[in-house]
């Protein structure tokens, strides 16, 4: 084969691979969701002369040709190992994986943003709570980069700063420190969230600062199926499965549970849920903007009320044994100033329990 005809060859093999990817992405039908990212992709944006005219059109365009790209996800994890072990990079897209634990950097500290929790805490207290029969704390959840991110070379925020200004700032409110309660292999390898099997005494420390005995008696449940966290899918990596425990007793199979978004009650633990896109969803159903949780069994009156992230979805279950009635309340899907047409803030104890990546990103909070 002579020379120019080798080359030929390959230019032609060049034309074919490139058209035939064209063509595939033209004509395969569009995902909605990316399972492993767990967001929704791109649709195919519509052609109009302003869109055209303005650069939005293209824009659009680039962006859903590259989420509906063939054999994405695979091209994704190829990228990411050949960043990690060829080039040699830290992170990509602040996606890092140290010592089997995957995580997102959180940095810097965000003052203005603490500033923003800070008042809408204020305008809660002002609005339904100054002046009640009750008693209020305050309670911060370290995210996972407290333990793995300075540790291993990567920049990392002053935790007990941010700690410090918030208590500064709502000064009207008991803090309960559970710092010293967590360790890294307190939560998964592969997502946000603490182990529920992890933190029961962190439970213990939240109810006793609240003036409340926990029992900590619980039957272990291993869920039979496997975990992938969302930083998995966000790093591209091919990290293995992980194990999901859930905590039971009898307390808890006698709970009700209200959801006011559906109006109707749902389970403790969601086995649905646990086996979807998500598992971590199984604890409460995953994110509801407003839940009531009856504890028919106790043998007190008091009441609880708890304004949450994620994280509360898996430690509510553990005050469940102090109250008679704990409502959880999540106020980055229900506005702060609808919550007096359905709770009664009177007579009980309101604990604001927050994680760092909620508290340094506060603009979702209503």
């Amino acid at each position: 084969m002579t020379e120019e005809v080798k080359n030929k060859v390959v230019v032609l093999s060049a034309v074919v691979f490139l058209l035939g990817f064209f063509l595939w992405c033209l004509l395969k039908p569009a995902g909605a969701v990316s399972e492993s990212e767990r967001r929704a992709l791109a649709a195919r944006p519509d052609i109009t002369v302003s869109g055209l005219m303005s650069g939005k059109f293209t824009r659009d365009f680039e962006s859903y040709a590259m989420d509906q790209f063939p054999l994405r996800d695979g091209f994704r994890t190829l990228k990411a190992l050949m960043s990690r072990y060829l080039l040699g990079q830290k992170d990509v897209g602040g996606i890092y994986e140290a010592g089997g634990y995957v995580s997102k950097l959180e940095y810097p500290l965000d003052t203005d943003s603490l500033d923003n929790a800070a008042v809408r805490f204020r305008n809660i207290y002002d609005k339904y709570l100054d002046g009640q029969d009750v008693k209020v704390y305050l309670s911060i959840i370290p995210d996972k980069n407290m333990f793995l991110a300075g540790q291993n070379g990567y920049p990392a925020m002053d935790y007990g700063e941010l700690a410090t200004y918030l208590q500064k700032k709502a000064d009207y409110m008991g803090y309960i420190d559970i710092y010293d309660c967590l360790e890294l292999a307190d939560y998964y390898k592969t997502d946000t969230h603490w182990r529920q099997e992890k933190i029961t005494d962190v439970a213990e420390r939240l109810a006793a600062g609240m003036g409340v005995t926990l029992s900590g008696q619980y039957t272990v449940r291993l869920l039979e199926h496997p975990f992938y966290g969302v930083y998995r899918g966000q790093a591209a990596l091919p990290l293995p499965a992980e194990e999901i425990y859930y905590l039971d007793s009898t307390v808890l199979d006698s709970c009700r549970v209200f959801d006011y978004e559906t109006n109707g009650e749902i389970s403790v633990y969601d086995m649905e849920k646990a086996v979807g896109r998500d598992p971590y969803e199984m604890f409460l159903a995953g994110p509801r903007s407003l839940l009531k949780i009856e504890n028919d069994a106790a043998d007190t009156d008091r009441r609880l009320i708890v304004f949450r992230d994620s994280f509360g979805s898996s430690i509510a279950p553990l005050l469940v044994e102090g109250y008679r009635e704990i409502t959880l309340i999540d106020i980055r899907y229900l506005s702060s100033q609808l919550l007096g047409n359905y709770v009664e803030f009177d007579n009980c104890d309101v604990l604001f329990l927050y994680s760092t990546l909620v508290l340094n990103n506060s603009e979702t909070l209503k």
